[in-house]
């Protein structure tokens, strides 16, 4: 897949050791990961492996409980000192989310605002912008994802697939610099799925950085610069996507990708 050439630079997203404990059950076990501009990251492993809450990390929904995060240079949730980080207040957390667009499991639409005030909310309530600017770039977006017949209607109107791209327009529209996925097809009938990657590619190929759990073997293998292979709270093998896919050197890795895919046959 090709994709705008991108000038080398530090990574856009650093992460440093981190951990995360839930209860007894640790989660995240030093996990370490770069995401440079304008490439896209695929997490696959098994439910429970973290991945899901590694993205909530890097959002700040979630905070380590040791080592850090860093985005476009600068710690999320956590203002770094020599004696240790202190958390953000809300506020500096939330700005720091503006510039993360978040596209979960579950399309989390406003059922009672309509497709265009779902899109226009975030960029007038948080960014100040004017509700004729915004509107202006939603009406953009939703051509993007090939739903601007849709301004009007209501999420009860639109089909999971549909809900979905919309959920990913609303994203976008707060001009994010990283979008992070957490299984944006898992809710999805398949035959409503391809609509959702299709979208996800054309972001790929416009060069957006993307940090993408997915259970979609064949999505990564067409998208992802760098595949990781998490389980069990670490990242167990981690390279370029065709490499890791094609040729896993972990047998673990080995062995989910057969798995994965006698399911999905």
């Amino acid at each position: 897949m090709t994709r705008a050439p991108q000038a080398e630079e530090q990574p856009l997203v650093r992460i440093s050791q981190v951990w995360k404990k839930r209860g007894a059950n640790i989660v995240l076990r030093g996990v370490d990961l770069d995401v440079h501009r304008g490439k896209v990251v695929c997490l696959l492993g098994p439910s429970g492996a973290g991945k899901s809450t590694l993205l909530r990390c890097i959002n700040a929904i979630e905070l380590p409980d040791r080592g850090t995060i860093h985005v476009d240079g600068q710690a999320v949730g956590v203002r770094e000192t020599p004696g240790g980080n202190i958390r953000l207040r809300e506020r500096a957390v939330s700005r720091q989310r503006a510039a993360i667009g978040m596209v979960f499991q579950g399309f989390n639409l406003f059922p009672h605002m309509s497709v265009l005030d779902n899109i226009i909310d975030a960029p007038v309530r948080v960014r100040g912008e004017s509700r004729a600017a915004a509107t202006v770039r939603a009406q953009e977006l939703l051509e993007r994802v090939g739903l601007a017949a849709k301004a009007r209607a209501y999420p009860r109107h639109l089909s999971g697939g549909q809900q979905q791209r919309i959920a990913i327009a609303r994203a976008l529209a707060m001009q994010p610099k990283l979008m992070l996925f957490d299984e944006p097809t898992s809710a999805l009938d398949p035959h409503l799925t391809d609509e959702v990657l299709d979208v996800m590619k054309g972001l790929a190929l416009g060069g957006m950085t993307m940090i993408v759990v997915t259970h979609e073997i064949g999505f990564a293998r067409q998208v992802a610069d760098t595949v990781a292979i998490m389980t069990d709270g670490v990242i167990i093998e981690c390279g370029p996507g065709r490499e890791v896919l094609s040729v896993p050197r972990d047998p673990r890795t080995r062995k989910f990708l057969a798995k994965s895919l006698a399911e999905a046959a």
